[in-house]
């Protein structure tokens, strides 16, 4: 699956800062461009992964595939 990531360099310090703008709360940082997209594509990852849940007796869940 293909994301697209928005990369910010800091004038200051050089280092690159990345978002995902279709998953807020979803962001990395590194020194190198390269080390920053490293970084989105692990922080995507997390953000993605199903957490545990703790439903009542007699919730029915269901996955459902989107896109």
């Amino acid at each position: 699956m293909r994301w697209r990531a928005v990369l910010e360099q800091d004038p200051g310090t050089g280092d690159c800062a990345v978002w995902r703008p279709e998953l807020p709360g979803c962001t990395s940082a590194g020194e190198r461009q390269e080390e920053s997209l490293q970084s989105i594509r692990e922080a995507i990852e997390l953000h993605l992964s199903p957490s545990p849940l703790e439903l009542p007796h007699g919730s029915i869940t269901r996955e459902v595939i989107a896109g």
